[in-house]
């Protein structure tokens, strides 16, 4: 049996990723109480400018991850736009974080690093 999967892609800190790589790469750390939103986005160009300019000038390094994604799970998910046309990113509220890492398949990779 094979599942359907939608690419996902995660700009992240060094703290972020110290507790993914705790986790053995599986999953993604619960939220923090000011933020009700985990928002993995629809393409790598957008994470790399997160992880490049944002994640960067606030902790010293920002990497992006990769991760497949049950696509029939992410259907309850509609896609939002917050920006320009490659600005596209998914809003799971917080207390289904769980759940969304329980439809991971597979690793979550590391595919850029920048400093």
């Amino acid at each position: 049996m094979s599942i359907n999967v939608t690419i996902l892609y995660r700009p992240v800190g060094p703290k972020e990723l110290a507790l993914i790589e705790a986790s053995g790469f599986t999953k993604f750390p619960p939220r923090l109480l000011e933020q009700p939103i985990f928002y993995p986005v629809m393409n790598e160009e957008y994470a790399i400018q997160i992880a490049r300019d944002w994640n960067v000038p606030a902790s010293g390094s920002g990497y992006v991850t990769k991760f497949a994604v049950d696509a029939d799970f992410l259907k309850k998910y509609e896609v939002q736009n917050v920006g320009g046309e490659i600005h596209n990113e998914l809003w799971v509220p917080a207390e289904e974080l769980e759940e969304f890492n329980a439809h991971i398949v597979g690793k979550i990779e590391v595919i850029r690093e920048f400093r």
